[in-house]
């Protein structure tokens, strides 16, 4: 996209390196927020596709993407993910990416179990995060999420649709897949939620999330925005499902600027 310029970074995290790609508007200053995507379950850089420079463009903000590790471009996964992985990613790995990117102050923008990651990320770090986005970000494990993903599980019994992911993730797919379902459908997980980590997020909150969405209902965005501890907004999209950046990229980009401005 034309006033953005993009750059390649590999940030050294422990377990192997961080793949991450930034994108600077013409003319942006140094100084201000850059906004920070977390992707989902199954996604990385490459999958973001032209909404990162065009959220650039629309904001006015440096937006980064990464790969999460064992996943695109990032180091391979060492293991499993870890029961707390959402919180996990907060903890060690965000404050690295932003070291290394030299990112004094982050808007943390994520979509999916992404979207959960961001709001883990701005409780933990208060003081490097000016507010928070997410879009069809699940708050706890509902039964439609569990139906959704066990639907995807057959879908994926398809050699052919990882073969899909490899594309994207190379010899990872398998693991990247495996991660997903194994982890959301695991007994263990069921219990998992945002309730103890939202009233501890100070920053203003965007929940965005499309009333046909296949993995959570409009529950989401209300918890969401109800229990954080900030200013909250819940914008529920008509007729759009669970990638609403893709679906409605027009709509989204302006409920984004419009949030960021009042912040």
């Amino acid at each position: 996209m034309t006033g953005t310029a993009a750059t390649d970074h590999r940030i050294a995290c422990p377990g192997g390196d961080l793949f991450a790609r930034r994108w600077r508007p013409v003319g942006a200053a140094e100084t201000a927020p850059a906004i920070v995507l977390v992707h989902d379950s199954l996604g990385c850089v490459d999958l973001w596709r032209d909404f990162p420079p065009a959220l650039a463009a629309a904001t006015g903000l440096d937006v980064v993407a990464y790969d999460r590790l064992g996943f695109g471009q990032s180091a391979a996964h060492p293991g499993r993910l870890a029961l707390d992985f959402m919180a996990d990613e907060a903890r060690r790995f965000m404050p690295l990416l932003l070291q290394g990117l030299g990112i004094t102050t982050a808007i943390p923008f994520g979509h999916s179990v992404g979207g959960a990651m961001a709001i883990e990320t701005a409780a933990a770090l208060p003081d490097r995060c000016a507010a928070v986005v997410t879009i069809a970000a699940q708050a706890f494990v509902e039964d439609r999420t569990v139906a959704g993903i066990s639907a995807a599980r057959d879908q994926f019994a398809a050699p052919e649709q990882v073969a899909r992911l490899a594309r994207y993730h190379g010899a990872k797919a398998r693991w990247v897949l495996d991660a997903w379902i194994d982890t959301w459908l695991a007994p263990g997980f069921a219990a998992w939620s945002l309730d103890t980590t939202l009233p501890r997020l100070r920053r203003p909150v965007l929940a965005i999330h499309g009333d046909r969405d296949e993995y959570g209902s409009a529950v989401h965005p209300r918890r969401i925005a109800d229990l954080a501890g900030g200013v909250g907004r819940a914008v529920l999209l008509a007729d759009c499902g669970h990638v609403p950046h893709r679906e409605q990229p027009a709509r989204v980009l302006d409920e984004v600027t419009r949030f960021l401005k009042g912040v």
